[in-house]
């Protein structure tokens, strides 16, 4: 029996993450996920790379490390590429009419914030309307997933499921609206700093607050090497589903070989607690 379809996947992942120069290594064998100011950050990366190398059977391009905001680009591409090849597939357990797209689909384009561009025409037009409001409900996640609606005979293909009598608010019918409802918002961040590790949290409670209708998944993905500063966005509970790392296998390994005791810990409080999965664990989750 060959490689499990999630399991492959992951691998062709892993493999276009060196091969498109995001994860890489600097001649001084800094990888590019790492915090070069950290000696931890460094090791654990670095063996996180080796291991990711061995595994997937690819050289780590040797080159100076890429600007941030392009890491961070070519992670969003890898890994809405990741979910078209897994969670697209997966129409056993979870039918419906999908589609994913990444880097700048505001959440006003879909059903259950579709308010939110009236509200941006009102702000528009009205200054201390725009001070008070600010600009808190203009959300842009860097992957979504959605759910197109169905035409009438659609839903009533196999039994009349539907007629002119009821049911006729529902999000899903096409005769309610023609918005596609999101069923995924999809945070990336390549690596998690200080200044940046609250952004995904704010994001995620204006979503929560600001929706009318059924709440999507809400998660960050990262490649992020430290389990303190995996543990500033995913501890707690109430905004984000859950945190998963591009790695976590191989980033467990490199912990328990270069970490110190309380780095390990943390990491395995953030596993134990389900606040911390590896990526092949999202396309199944996002089928729930």
């Amino acid at each position: 029996m060959g490689e499990a379809l999630i399991s492959e996947a992951r691998k062709i992942f892993h493999r276009h993450m060196m091969e498109s120069s995001t994860l890489t290594v600097t001649k001084e064998s800094i990888a590019s996920n790492a915090d070069s100011a950290s000696v931890s950050s460094r090791a654990v990366a670095l063996r996180t790379a080796e291991i990711i190398s061995d595994d997937c059977g690819c050289r780590i391009n040797i080159i100076n490390k890429a600007a941030g905001q392009t890491l961070g680009r070519q992670f969003e591409v890898l890994v809405s590429e990741f979910l078209r090849n897994t969670f697209l597939r997966l129409d056993s357990i979870r039918p419906g009419k999908w589609g994913i797209t990444c880097s700048g689909s505001e959440v006003s384009s879909f059903a259950q914030y579709e308010h939110l561009a009236e509200l941006g025409k009102l702000i528009s037009r009205n200054a201390q309307l725009a001070a008070v409001l600010g600009n808190d409900y203009v959300i842009a996640p860097d992957i979504v997933i959605y759910r197109e609606r169905y035409s009438d005979e659609e839903l009533n293909s196999r039994e009349q499921l539907v007629d002119n009598s009821s049911a006729y608010a529902s999000d899903i019918r096409e005769t309610s609206g023609t918005a596609p409802i999101l069923h995924a918002s999809i945070s990336a961040k390549y690596t998690i700093r200080s200044d940046r590790a609250q952004n995904s949290r704010t994001e995620a409670l204006n979503l929560i607050r600001n929706r009318k209708g059924h709440l999507p998944h809400i998660v960050v993905v990262t490649a992020e090497p430290m389990p303190g500063r995996l543990a500033s966005i995913a501890l707690g509970t109430g905004d984000i589903d859950c945190v998963y790392h591009f790695a976590l296998y191989e980033l467990e390994q490199a912990v328990n070989e270069y970490a110190s005791d309380d780095s390990a810990d943390m990491l395995y409080t953030l596993i134990d607690g389900k606040r911390l999965k590896d990526i092949s664990d999202l396309p199944l989750d996002l089928a729930l």
